[in-house]
């Protein structure tokens, strides 16, 4: 009888940070895409997040509230989400932490997030868990566990100057 290894664990948040399960609204979602260096994306892109993801997770941060001031509202600082079809194949998306907030653990805390929920509720099997890495990332990855997959498989794409006909043509 074989056994599943136990889901990883994140370290403890610093104090003042937080983990919530869900997509973060439309404009926090803009403003995380943009404010750690992922590509822009638009209102429409970003209203169509919470529909088409599968899971995901995110980061808040509530400063430690002065003895003069009522407590602050907690910010959404990072984020990651899962898109898939919950059976076997898993793509990690939208990883972002706002570059004020880097270096603390949340990215570490948000990936280990998505996999555990992987390896918790995805049907007995094999599942296929992927991304695409920009450079900030690849050392995250790595020390969870992700490896290239070429020469077996070569991640493609579109070039981003492709564009979609709609409408009006012939």
């Amino acid at each position: 009888m074989s056994t599943s290894p136990a889901p990883p664990t994140a370290k403890p948040l610093p104090e003042g940070y937080a983990l919530q399960i869900g997509i973060p609204p439309p404009d926090d979602y803009l403003h995380l895409r943009a404010g750690s260096g992922l590509t822009p994306k638009n209102a429409a892109q970003a209203a169509a997040v919470a529909a088409g993801s599968w899971y995901g997770c995110y980061a808040t941060y509530t400063p430690h509230p002065s003895d003069d001031q009522p407590a602050p509202a907690p910010t959404i600082v990072g984020m990651g989400r899962i898109i898939g079809d919950g059976a076997w194949y898993f793509h990690i998306a939208d990883m972002a932490v706002l570059t004020a907030h880097q270096r603390k653990g949340l990215g570490d805390a948000i990936l280990k997030t998505l996999l555990a929920h992987i390896q918790a509720v995805a049907p007995e099997g094999l599942p296929l868990v992927n991304l695409l890495a920009d450079p900030p990332g690849r050392r995250l990855y790595a020390q969870n566990g992700f490896v290239e997959s070429a020469p077996d498989e070569l991640g493609m794409q579109l070039p981003r100057t492709w564009v979609v006909q709609r409408g009006g043509g012939e």
